[in-house]
């Protein structure tokens, strides 16, 4: 029951626009994250069917349940696994079972539809229909990327060795998997693989983080020993990913104004091994970049609050009115400009990364535009030549991303850098291509592998280290 009771409490702060899903979601504390958060975004996605169904059979009359708890019990009931609860909930739910049916299947009938997923609005049923792969960012602090492939191999899953398109992600099936063509340590495998209980996850040497969201801290690729800023770090992925790119060597200065995220962020980067971190529960805006504490950091990444317009989960799909949502949009942009200037005033600041998970040009490009004009002193850096989506004309340096033309979550990233003295206005900066960066690392094996190389998992004990791959020197394919 607490499931639902949890489930319903979140729902109903997220319609009524009082927090973020995934935010609520993390902050809950619940034993089962990852559970709650499928029941609250499938409820979500499905919430005007639901109410449709809920009103005409007059449930919340019968039961006196709140809306929101009769969203949870009915999506799970007729369109999930099932209640996963006993007791009284159940026996209600069983006694207004046949009104329930006859509802949905009239609603069927009406849309002249046959399935659950027809139901939903043609924007809905995109998002859902365009099934993103899984993406795993190998954490180089604890393994290497050669380790991981070969203890996956031999728990029987398939590597095809390095993707050249995006069409080999969708030819991914069952358990086989590619390494990403962008980025050297990520792995891409089919829609919904389940890592969450796989002993690489639980110990730390695998990361589970959308595609999109590593171009942040690859992009910025502050070299070893550097001094570095992480503006809004909660949950942590990103800081984390950013302390693997320089080895745990430098200092890694994150920051976050609220106090349980930062927690919660504490626990993560222990797994994840980091040491080179000083957490902060401050506001950016409030960090004095005069301070000699910070007078090194010449990196920092800033991805902040934004819409969350990007994110499949978090489609609004009760749209507010018109005048709300610019407003709500204004309201945005000018706290996501402030934070970028204030980052620009770092007087030995050479890099900044700013990133969004929102779609809406208000919060990305006119944001940097508006920077632009107010600190002439930098300019974009070309980013990533071959990425098939750009920023919108005139800032085409800029990366966006998105379900449909890069296999990811919504995302826009843009990098400014400090010109160098001299520098003519249109000379522009390019950082180094993923080839490139690729030389002398760990990075994935350019070689496609046949299927039949899976090794069979080891009946070793497991450890706290990735094991290692047997018998380097030779060169005879592993048996079956």
């Amino acid at each position: 029951m607490a499931l639902y009771v949890k489930a319903a409490e979140i729902l109903d702060k997220v319609e009524r626009k009082k927090g973020a899903l995934k935010t609520l979601v993390y902050d809950s504390k619940f034993q089962n994250i990852k559970q709650l958060y499928a029941l609250v975004c499938e409820t979500r996605k499905f919430s005007p069917v639901l109410e449709d169904i809920i009103t005409s059979t007059k449930l919340l009359k019968a039961t006196k349940l709140k809306m929101s708890l009769a969203k949870v019990l009915v999506y799970d009931f007729l369109m999930g696994q099932g209640l996963k609860c006993g007791g009284s909930w159940k026996a209600m739910m069983m006694k207004h079972r046949p009104r329930l049916q006859a509802a949905l299947a009239r609603l069927k009938v009406k849309k002249k539809v046959s399935s659950n997923q027809d139901l939903l609005p043609a924007c809905s049923q995109q998002a859902t229909e365009d099934q993103l792969p899984r993406y795993v960012r190998v954490n180089v602090l604890k393994t290497t990327m050669e380790d991981v492939i070969d203890y996956l191999k031999r728990e029987g899953f398939s590597y095809k060795g390095k993707a050249t398109s995006l069409d080999n992600l969708h030819s991914l099936a069952a358990k086989s998997f590619l390494c990403d063509m962008h980025l050297p340590d990520l792995l891409v495998f089919p829609p919904k693989t389940d890592f969450h209980a796989h002993f690489l996850y639980q110990a730390g040497h695998i990361i589970l983080q959308d595609k999109a969201s590593c171009l942040p801290a690859y992009l910025l690729n502050p070299p070893p020993g550097a001094q570095v800023l992480d503006a809004c770090a909660a949950p942590g992925n990103k800081t984390s990913h950013l302390a693997a790119i320089m080895g745990n060597k430098g200092k890694l200065f994150a920051f976050d104004l609220d106090a349980k995220r930062l927690s919660t962020m504490s626990t993560l980067l222990l797994r994840a091994g980091v040491t080179c971190q000083q957490l902060a529960n401050q506001d950016f805006l409030k960090v004095d970049p005069e301070s000699s504490q910070y007078s090194g950091v010449e990196y920092i990444l800033l991805d902040p609050s934004c819409s969350g317009s990007g994110m499949v989960c978090l489609h609004d799909r009760t749209p507010a009115p018109p005048e709300e949502e610019t407003s709500r949009l204004q309201a945005l942009a000018a706290f996501q400009l402030r934070c970028l200037n204030h980052a620009l005033r770092f007087p030995n600041l050479q890099r900044v990364v700013y990133s969004t998970c929102s779609i809406h040009k208000q919060e990305n490009e006119e944001v940097v535009t508006a920077c632009l004009k107010e600190n002439q002193g930098y300019r974009l850096v070309h980013l990533l030549p071959t990425w098939p989506e750009r920023g919108l004309a005139p800032l085409t340096q800029c990366l966006r991303a998105s379900t449909t033309k890069t296999l990811t979550q919504g995302f826009f990233v843009a990098v400014l850098e400090r010109r160098s003295p001299g520098a003519k206005d249109d000379t522009q900066s390019q950082l180094p291509t993923t080839e490139e960066r690729r030389e002398g690392t760990s990075g994935c094996k350019m070689e496609l592998v046949d299927q039949e190389q899976a090794v069979p998992i080891s009946t070793d004990t497991q450890t706290g280290s990735t094991p290692a791959r047997k018998n380097k020197k030779k060169s005879k394919k592993p048996t079956t």
